[in-house]
């Protein structure tokens, strides 16, 4: 760990513990949690204090933890996840569409920052509670967030309190549901077409099929009889 990571660490620690829920260090790179109710002050501290200057708001974007750390095709923990550390939900057999125990909330917020004064980089998460998930605007701390918190009310519906024009961004007028939810259905709800009689854009019940796009099981073709031979061979 550099010494300029160990400072930022330190910093954190002090001037942002009521806040402060969890902080990591990965691949050079640091992440805090923090409280719902504290992310507009949090930001603020993290923007105008001196020993953070984190001035650059690069990216904002939601996550939904919708069935995170469940393996519905097993019984249990594999050797895998027990060997990486993943959590693994005691009912995951079961198949069930819940949220991992461990989470605050299903969705998260994360804020992406950079500080160019001291070349450094930051991730801040939050889990905004409710449905519909709603937190705090910081569309007051960096400009940039208005665009990047209507991506994510738009895509995940999460609302940002104090926004001051929170509408849809990617998807269309009229637009039922949040396209980046885990839930929502890959073939959509809708599908539109332009109408020549009726000369404008109807919506109609979506006509493609459902399908599993995940293959479930693998099949003994000559693929892998190939590979198995090859194997033997190797053995021999």
């Amino acid at each position: 760990m550099s010494e300029s990571v160990q400072v930022l660490i330190d910093s954190i620690k002090t001037h942002l513990q009521s806040a402060l829920i969890d902080i990591k260090l990965a691949l050079g790179e640091v992440t805090i949690t923090v409280r719902p109710d504290d992310i507009v002050s949090t930001c603020l501290t993290l923007r105008n204090d001196p020993l953070f200057q984190f001035d650059q708001l690069i990216d904002l974007c939601g996550v939904d933890y919708l069935e995170y750390g469940q393996t519905p095709w097993t019984e249990g923990p594999t050797q895998r996840d027990t060997q990486l550390g993943n959590f693994v939900s005691p009912d995951a057999s079961t198949g069930e569409t819940s949220t991992a125990p461990h989470l605050e909330s299903r969705f998260a917020v994360v804020y992406h920052l950079l500080s160019v004064a001291k070349n450094q980089r930051l991730r801040v998460k939050t889990f905004p509670k409710g449905e519909p998930p709603r937190i705090g605007s910081v569309t007051s701390v960096w400009s940039v967030a208005n665009w990047y918190e209507r991506e994510a009310f738009d895509l995940f519906g999460i609302l940002f309190s104090g926004h001051p024009d929170l509408r849809r961004l990617l998807t269309d007028y009229g637009f039922i549901g949040h396209p980046f939810r885990k839930d929502f259905p890959l073939i959509g709800n809708v599908e539109m077409r332009y109408d020549p009689d009726k000369k404008r854009v109807v919506y109609e019940p979506v006509s493609i099929e459902p399908r599993i796009l995940v293959p479930r099981v693998i099949r003994d073709d000559s693929r892998y009889q190939v590979l198995a031979i090859d194997e033997g061979k190797k053995r021999v």
